[in-house]
């Protein structure tokens, strides 16, 4: 009757008495991998490093019990050793123990026994008595018995057992055949092949393409056509297909700028004739008249980073397009515009990566170079019809790891290929030649930032590179080129020497934005930079000789081609600046506001080649046309006495006489 009795709860003597409504609220447990118990923040000496670093990965398994197995594979060398002794063993203990029956068989003998006796009993005694002996006979005998036989141990199966079988086949006997043929006929041929042999062959293998692709098209296609008065199936030669738009291509070009000529007729009288006579109540002061407007309705919402004139056409001029935002990027443009018609730009091209630079080839006008901002650089040949440059640069080929600054075209090398140098952010200045059909590169120098190294795995010197923004090469001395840098630093590098700068010029506080050399003296240069500042160096001077404060940031410099002492700027405040030093060596002829819009920047300038105009980019896509007036390109007089020079050595003799007014001073100290 226990089970029927109450059995009371039995409470730990620790365990917390809670009320209804704390048993009723539901505590929510999150079991992680993580194990509580671990150590934190446990640090280890890097070798690779040379530092002690915080050990991320530890270990969250945490073991409660072990055992070690003592199973052994039956197939073991151990295995078969362990099965064969215990075989043995229990072989051994059957020869010692008695023969007895099994207790089983003796215990269904009783009970089989005891069975038939009591019914015996029952029946009558006589009877059992009888029964008695035969009981005793058959114990006697039992004992009498031999133990049985033992069993045939019984072996495994065996999977791998098989049989050979063998069976009689035909045997096919070997039968020869052999042929008889005359020798292959061969000749002795040798040549003498040098790069001129393989180049003419290649050459003759593209001419003999080109002709045949030309009578391909060329060739009349003969059509069937039925008359129809006599029903007769008559056969013609059809001229070749000619698209429609190429026949009037020309013609249409020619009606579209003479509509533009008579829509901006005003425009272009002042372009050719115009003088600003007021020029001469001003005194040395100047103006800038603004003339066409080039805007592209694709290119409104992209900023203007690049400006370049064709060497041989004066009226024509590349835009590149991009955007100076790192977190605007995306797609680019590269427009050229010509002076006859400023409605619509003559090519077209558009590109995956936002443009930042562009120059013309000298010699081959039709060649243009453009830096990306994603580190590729790429040529576009204006000849060839295709939205896709004719070379571009890749991963592969060791393109820039971040955006081109600057590109610039060098003469052909030795073996008249066409090259041209690039600078970038990665601190690489790179040599990109023009090898068949793809731009091989050369790294020309790498930047170091303030000559620092960093120190790196097994005592390794690492040097830190530093970041490329502008660069110029001389116009005279091949091998000379100037570097401006995002740290205010100008490099003086030469082609030759990889490693070693041969001079560096602490210019500016903050990027160089433009540097570049006076076409007529060899010795001076420019740069700008966005802390305000122009200034113009003597490359074996280490200060400055002229300094002039904008009062805001110069986005772009450019010296005027006519004079050595003439050049203009653009400010971030959409202001042009014209300073001309053989007039006023302190302050510009003429500060003039280019762009009206608020919270638009100008970009860019650059001077015609030819024509007293200026044209200036800005962060919208536009570009603005302005004619310099007379004040502006005002040649000085000669003295009487004075030798009379003309041309390059007049400008030259300008600005050393500058110079040397200001180098006096230093030199007395």
């Amino acid at each position: 009757e226990d089970w029927s009795t109450a059995r009371a709860a039995v409470r730990s003597p620790d365990q917390l008495e809670l009320t209804e409504a704390e048993l009723k609220q539901e505590v929510t447990r999150t079991l992680t991998a993580n194990n509580p118990h671990i150590p934190r923040d446990i640090v280890r000496f890097s070798f690779k490093e040379r530092a002690y670093k915080l050990v991320d990965d530890i270990d969250q398994t945490a073991i409660h019990f072990t055992l070690n197995g003592y199973l052994i594979h039956k197939d073991s060398d151990e295995g078969r050793r362990q099965s064969i002794r215990s075989q043995s063993l229990s072989g051994k203990q059957e020869e010692k123990a008695p023969v007895e029956a099994p207790a089983e068989a003796t215990e269904e003998a009783e009970t089989k026994d005891e069975e038939p006796t009591e019914d015996a009993e029952e029946e009558g005694g006589g009877e059992g008595e009888g029964e008695g002996e035969q009981e005793a006979e058959a114990a006697e005998a039992a004992e009498e018995e031999p133990p049985p036989p033992k069993a045939p141990e019984r072996k495994l199966a065996n999977q791998f057992n098989f049989i050979e079988r063998g069976s009689t086949t035909y045997h096919y006997p070997l039968r020869e055949k052999g042929l008889q043929t005359d020798p292959a006929p061969f000749e002795t041929f040798s040549e003498n092949v040098n790069q001129w042999f393989i180049y003419d062959s290649y050459m003759e293998e593209l001419e003999r393409m080109e002709k045949a692709k030309e009578k391909e098209k060329a060739k009349p296609v003969a059509v069937k056509k039925e008359d129809k008065k006599t029903g007769r199936k008559l056969s013609y030669v059809e001229p070749p297909h000619v698209d429609s738009l190429s026949k009037v291509a020309k013609a249409a070009k020619i009606a579209e700028r003479m509509v533009n000529l008579n829509i901006y007729d005003d425009i272009a009288q002042d372009f050719k004739y115009f003088e600003d006579a007021s020029d001469e109540y001003r005194g040395q002061k100047g103006t800038l008249l603004p003339l066409w407007k080039f805007q592209y309705e694709k290119t409104k919402k992209l900023a203007v980073t690049a400006l370049s004139w064709n060497p041989k056409y004066k009226d024509l001029f590349a835009v590149g397009y991009g955007s100076y935002d790192f977190m605007k990027q995306g797609h680019g443009m590269l427009l050229l515009y010509t002076l006859k018609n400023p409605s619509f730009p003559e090519y077209s091209f558009s590109s995956e990566s936002g443009i930042m630079c562009l120059d013309f080839h000298s010699d081959h006008p039709y060649l243009l170079a453009v830096g990306f901002y994603d580190g590729n650089v790429a040529i576009y040949n204006l000849k060839r019809a295709s939205p896709q440059p004719s070379y571009k640069s890749s991963a592969k080929s060791g393109k820039h790891t971040e955006p081109v600054w600057q590109v610039k075209w060098q003469k052909d090398d030795m073996d008249s290929n066409s090259n041209f140098f690039s600078v970038s952010s990665d601190g690489r200045i790179v040599s990109w030649t023009l090898v068949k059909n793809e731009l091989v590169h050369m790294d020309v120098i790498k930047l170091s930032a303030d000559e620092t190294t960093m120190q790196g795995p097994e005592g390794l010197q690492l040097q830190t590179l530093g970041s490329g923004i502008s660069f110029d090469f001389h116009k005279k001395i091949d091998y000379l080129f100037l570097v401006g840098t995002e740290e205010g630093k100008i490099y003086k590098c030469s082609k030759s020497y990889s490693s070693q700068f041969l001079d560096v010029f602490e210019a500016h506080h903050m990027a160089v934005d433009t540097v570049s050399w006076n076409p007529f003296h060899l010795k001076v240069f420019i740069s700008c930079s966005s802390d305000w500042t122009v200034k113009i160096w003597d490359h074996t001077i280490k200060t400055p000789l002229f300094v002039y404060d904008l009062g805001t940031a110069v986005g772009d410099v450019a010296w005027s081609p006519y004079s050595s002492t003439v050049f203009a700027a653009v400010t971030i405040d959409g202001q042009a600046h014209v300073f001309d030093l053989n007039v006023n060596k302190l302050e510009p002829l003429c500060t003039q506001l280019v762009v009206t819009r608020k919270k638009n920047k100008t970009t860019h300038v650059q001077f015609n080649p030819a024509y007293p105009i200026i044209i200036v980019g800005d962060e919208r896509g536009l570009i603005t046309c302005l004619k310099l007036s007379p004040n502006l390109r005002k040649k000085p007089k000669q003295k009487k006495g004075q030798e009379v020079k003309k041309g390059p050595e007049e400008e030259i003799a300008k600005l050393e006489k500058l110079l040397s007014l200001v180098r006096q001073p230093g030199s007395k100290e």
